[in-house]
């Protein structure tokens, strides 16, 4: 007989738990992609600059657009992996499993917001 509170079993397989962890999903692939275009757009102006400053280092500006673009995929890719493992809420599908999903999503999509917005443009010297 298992001593369980029936309560308890309950709330551990709330009907809302896949939310949560489609959530984490959503966050890691929308942050990454809008700090992909972010980063992007920043770079571009960069190019921009470069192209009538210094046409012959056009080419070296190119990498910090190819690194915006990296980080999108890195997000891509944890997207992928996390919505394999939600899953309609159940006994094989619980709440913490969701709410670290959720957590999951959303430091991976923060952190590779903060990064892309950090990438140092080329500089024109003189």
């Amino acid at each position: 007989m298992s001593s369980a509170n029936p309560d308890l079993i309950a709330a551990e397989q709330a009907m809302y738990a896949p939310f949560f962890g489609t959530l984490g999903v959503t966050s890691a692939m929308m942050f990454t992609a809008a700090g992909s275009a972010y980063g992007t757009a920043k770079s571009g102006t960069g190019i921009s600059s470069m192209a009538v400053a210094r046409p012959d280092l056009v080419m070296k500006a190119i990498i910090p657009v190819v690194m915006a673009g990296i980080v999108a995929i890195y997000g891509l890719v944890v997207a992928v992996i996390m919505s394999g493992k939600v899953a309609p809420s159940g006994p094989e599908y619980t709440v913490n499993q969701a709410f670290s999903q959720f957590g999951g999503g959303l430091v991976c999509g923060l952190v590779d917001l903060v990064l892309v917005t950090q990438l140092e443009l080329p500089e024109t010297r003189e």
